[in-house]
């Protein structure tokens, strides 16, 4: 199967005072327009999913739903409490294979620290790879195998720069 890993895009401030709780905290503008970015780049390539899983925080759900828009497969999008952060890595997993057990093709949509870590366990079974997923940032794996015989092989990881237009590198 393809695994894409994708964080949330870009959501402001965390302490921003306007959102009292940080689970309610939307997309910003650069946020939306990256996303967009991105799901064309998807249609470009030719890109679909069989089931989009995101966490249930606004800022990742509404990734996700740019994302599915865009593609035209609102149905296949699922909200879910297994990539929420301080999850069971195993848990998202068992959801996927329970949910769409045929599927070839499924994005997951979270945050920080808990998709770099599913990426460093499905590679190394553990925390030896050491890698961030910046926001707006897309991973690709080749997911092989189920239980406790899962492996998985680390195919790329691009940030939201790669999907925008080009710009001069500097501190953002």
């Amino acid at each position: 199967m393809k695994l894409y890993l994708l964080r949330h895009a870009d959501a402001g401030e965390p302490l921003d005072p306007k959102f009292y709780d940080d689970t309610r905290r939307p997309l910003s503008p650069k946020g939306v327009k990256r996303t967009r970015q991105l799901a064309n780049a998807f249609r470009q390539m030719g890109i679909s999913f069989d089931a989009i899983f995101t966490s249930q925080y606004v800022r990742a759900r509404q990734t996700a739903e740019l994302v599915a828009r865009s593609l035209k497969i609102e149905k296949r999008l699922r909200t879910t409490d297994h990539l929420l952060p301080g999850s069971e890595f195993e848990k998202i997993l068992i959801e996927m294979e329970r949910v769409c057990p045929a599927a070839k093709v499924v994005l997951l949509v979270g945050h920080e620290p808990f998709l770099s870590g599913l990426v460093s366990w499905l590679c190394t079974g553990g925390s030896m790879l050491s890698i961030q997923i910046k926001k707006g940032g897309l991973c690709r794996m080749e997911v092989e195998g189920s239980g406790s015989k899962r492996h998985a092989t680390l195919e790329w990881l691009l940030t939201s720069r790669h999907f925008g237009s080009r710009r001069s590198v500097g501190p953002e």
